[in-house]
């Protein structure tokens, strides 16, 4: 079995449809439909993980739903309920060298170009305009600041990401 941490959610396990096992899907993929394009799935419940297997899939209203194999019933699929959909890290496609999974940035220091470390990055947030980093500031921040946010616009405010390093360089300034 794989280690936990090689693994990524791609969607959860949501309510019950019917009597005949099929259960509702959240899909985080960019392309909702593209969560079935993953196989092996497997299914992490109460810290355990298990493989599962699609039988049949199909779009239901404005959601996603599913009937995996050996699960038959209401009841079995209700157990179901709240799982998390993982793959193992190994599955996901390659990126362009100038494209990152918000996984792997997470935890990285942020330096701007005046070699002023202004943290670590926290989380991500999409917005509408552009994602965003959340930068968790350091204790001692000269600034007082507890976090920053800086939009995560490469060429204009992303400098340089260095993934070896887990350092990225942010043109913005220090104080704000």
């Amino acid at each position: 079995m794989t280690h936990p941490a090689e693994y990524v959610v791609v969607g959860q396990l949501g309510a019950v449809y019917g009597v005949k096992g099929w259960i509702k899907v959240q899909s985080y993929t960019d392309d909702v439909e593209a969560i079935f394009d993953y196989h092996p799935w497997q299914i992490r419940l109460q810290g355990k993980v298990q493989d599962v297997t699609v039988d049949e899939w199909r779009r239901h209203n404005k959601g996603l739903i599913a009937k995996l194999a050996d699960v038959n019933d209401r009841d079995a699929a209700h157990v179901l309920t709240g799982a998390d959909v993982v793959i193992n890290t190994e599955q996901l496609p390659e990126l362009p060298e100038d494209e990152f999974y918000w996984r792997d940035l997470i935890g990285m220091t942020v330096v701007n170009t005046d070699g002023y470390n202004m943290g670590i990055v926290d989380q991500l947030m999409a917005t509408a305009a552009n994602d965003v980093m959340v930068v968790k500031a350091n204790s001692n921040d000269a600034f007082g600041r507890s976090e920053r946010l800086i939009p995560f616009i490469q060429s204009q405010y992303i400098q340089a990401v260095d993934q070896e390093n887990k350092r990225i360089v942010v043109d913005w300034p220090s104080d704000f």
